[in-house]
């Protein structure tokens, strides 16, 4: 019959849908409660696998069902349909699946679009099992833009509920780290690190891990812990090109939120960058903080301080590493800054009697000096771990630049502190030496006081410091145990070159007005240390010519130094032959040494460093320069030395300044 023909292809019914269609509708129970009917999943996917070219018509039309089910708040038969999405994608692997990866796609966005926390916590999921398939091709055309959108602002959400909040938070967070494992693994990891997506998804890392309110929670579950561990990935994937974009957000993220003072969420970011990155980018990190620091080089001193800090940070992670060859430039930004600071607390102070307070002041000033000490301490730091070579090459660019006054020597001691040069020729090249004794010979007892320790720090290879801290009468040497190597030959040559410049630093320094106590220990140490490590034979008779010319300066006091000067003068003398008497193992000069010092105990104690450096000690009002028995005497330390390695003639040479080491090579002929 016609008419029934024409009812059954006209018609409605079911076994006239294409079987697709059919297949996807019977996943569907009545009840959506009763869940994905699996019988009928399995044919769905057996259909699928069998005829791939389906693939996308099969995603259409699961698409087309999903967004009606969306918009009518069926949100079970929403659930059903991303399982089911879900199978196919993990049992679907042929060229055919992208385009039903499109559909897939389309269907994750709608749900992260809908508002709702559960529709957008299932996309996630969903997104998440997909970022994890290894697709055969890339997809060149395939962009994630709205997703890094989406997921950041999830990890953003204020939701009333904090449960709900955190919920869509971890969402969020785990949509980012699908994003990043998906485009890193194909040839679309360049899109990735675009500075138009790294903005948005490393604020939204830091974000939640400065706003740690669910500490108590643990794992994935915690948004802080979650997105740290995201963050370590996402810098551990980074590449050459890619470090600045990857790290600029974290800078921006930090001014953004005023979190340079204080500065411990800084300090931790940036921890976690340099042991997340590869060793090789450590360099591009400090280059970028240097940067950084120059844009805020007007800003309050604590937030440059704080800037300065990471910088340590970083350097003190990166200094065993590869630092890159920029060693110099980044000594250089430093320098500056700290010429830069000092400027503004002299300015600061040139400005006392302006409408600020004195305490304003004050405060100003004090924090000034927080920025220099962070930015010295970073110097140091870095300076510390580079090779001899580099280190002297630092050395004497600190010294070139010549900073405001007295901040080099700063400096100085803490690049050369824990310095282990092998030879003082390599620790102490005549361009570094030269200006760092003229400094030496300025008007301030503490810029003497640094430079004297620059040189402890450099002369001292065996960590004898501090068995010779302070000055005293040391009764047995012995018991110190001192570390000591044989003398080498370059160590002699430097000692015949540059011998003169220090004996001179040492004598023009004793005889400074304002010499305070400390002045005098730091020369008795220098003084020690150089009979520790540069002394042979030669330098011995020079080390004795030089404390007898001490001796007479105090008693002849030309120079109309104070009464604490010349006691001071006396005793740092009478210190330091009784080291070099027992270091030397030579009996008659001990024998001599102990009877001054004796005699002194009993007439003269403000001659010795255990009573003129008491606060109430009695000073006289002259030396009595006849009483030979206070002294020690040219003759009797001669004779002393008459054995065989010393030249004791030129013990009876007077030692006289030389401002080069000319006399000392002609006395040497």
């Amino acid at each position: 019959m016609p008419w029934l023909c024409i009812f059954c292809v006209c018609g409605c019914c079911g076994p006239l849908r294409p079987r697709y269609k059919r297949l996807v509708d019977n996943i569907f129970p009545e009840d959506p409660k009763d869940g994905l009917v699996k019988s009928d999943m399995e044919k769905l996917t057996f259909y699928a696998v069998s005829a791939p070219e389906k693939l996308d018509r099969i995603g259409e039309y699961l698409a087309e069902r999903l967004s009606r089910d969306v918009v009518r708040h069926r949100y079970g038969y929403v659930v059903i349909a991303m399982e089911a999405l879900d199978q196919l994608l993990m049992a679907c692997h042929s060229q055919s699946i992208k385009p039903f990866v499109e559909s897939f796609l389309h269907m994750v966005a709608k749900l992260l679009e809908s508002g709702e926390p559960d529709l957008q916590v299932l996309g996630t999921n969903s997104f998440v099992k997909f970022a994890n398939i290894e697709e055969d091709t890339p997809s060149y055309h395939r962009r994630y833009d709205f997703f890094v959108s989406q997921f950041s602002a999830m990890c953003h959400s204020t939701h009333e509920d904090s449960e709900t909040r955190n919920r869509i938070r971890v969402a969020g967070i785990k949509g980012l780290q699908g994003v990043v494992r998906k485009t890193v693994n194909d040839e679309l990891q360049a899109i990735i690190w675009e500075p138009q997506h790294m903005d948005k998804l490393i604020p939204s890392m830091l974000f939640n891990m400065q706003d740690n309110e669910d500490s108590e929670r643990s794992g994935e579950e915690n948004p802080a812990s979650l997105a740290e561990s995201c963050f370590r990935e996402l810098l551990g994937r980074a590449a050459y090109g890619n470090m600045n974009n990857a790290v600029h957000p974290v800078l921006v993220h930090l001014d953004n939120h005023h979190l340079w003072d204080p500065n411990d969420f800084a300090v931790s970011c940036f921890r976690i960058i340099m042991y997340s990155i590869q060793a090789q980018h450590s360099h591009h990190v400090i280059q970028q903080v240097l940067s950084h620091l120059d844009t805020h080089s007007k800003n309050t001193p604590r937030v440059r301080a704080g800037i300065v800090q990471v910088l340590l940070e970083t350097v003190a992670i990166a200094a065993k590493g590869s630092i890159g060859p920029t060693v110099l430039e980044v000594f250089n930004t430093l320098l500056k800054h700290l010429r830069m600071s000092v400027d503004f607390e002299l300015g600061d102070g040139s400005r006392r009697n302006s409408a600020s307070s004195h305490s304003s002041t004050r405060t100003k000033e004090s924090e000034e000096r927080i920025v220099q000490n962070a930015i010295i301490q970073t110097i140091g730091f870095f300076g510390g771990n580079l090779p001899d070579y580099q280190r002297a090459e630092v050395m004497m660019f600190i010294m070139g630049k010549v900073p405001v006054y007295g901040t080099p020597c700063h400096t100085l001691d803490t690049v050369t502190s824990g310095f282990k040069c092998k030879t003082m020729c390599a620790g102490l090249p005549v361009s570094f030496l030269e200006p760092l004794c003229s400094i030496s010979l300025m008007e301030d007892s503490e810029l003497r006081q640094l430079v004297l320790e620059i040189l402890h720090n450099i002369i001292d290879r065996h960590d004898n410091r501090a068995k010779l801290r302070g000055i005293r009468i040391i009764p047995n040497v012995a018991a110190l145990k001192i570390k000591r190597e044989k003398i080498s030959k370059q160590d002699v040559v430097f000692m015949k070159k540059h011998g003169q410049q220090l004996y001179r630093h040492i004598y023009l320094g004793c005889k400074e007005d304002d010499n305070v106590q400390k002045n005098f220990e730091l020369l008795f140490t220098a003084l020690a240390l150089i009979t520790i490590e540069l002394a042979n034979e030669e330098v011995v008779i020079d080390l004795m010519r030089l404390s007898i010319a001490l001796q007479d300066m105090a008693l002849v006091n030309e120079e109309n130094m104070p009464m604490f000067i010349r006691c001071g003068i006396m005793a740092l003398v009478a210190a330091y032959l009784n080291f070099l008497s027992q270091m030397i193992a030579n009996p008659p000069f001990c024998q001599h040494v102990s009877k001054v010092i004796e005699m002194r105990n009993l007439d003269a104690p403000h001659l010795l460093p255990e009573h003129v450096f008491r606060e109430k000690c009695v000073l006289p009002d002259s030396l009595d320069r006849d009483d030979v028995g206070l002294y020690f005497q040219t003759a009797d330390l001669a004779e002393a030395l008459s054995v065989p390695g010393y030249n004791v003639e030129r013990l009876a040479i007077p030692y006289i300044p030389q401002v080069t080491g000319k006399h000392y090579s002609v006395l040497y002929k």
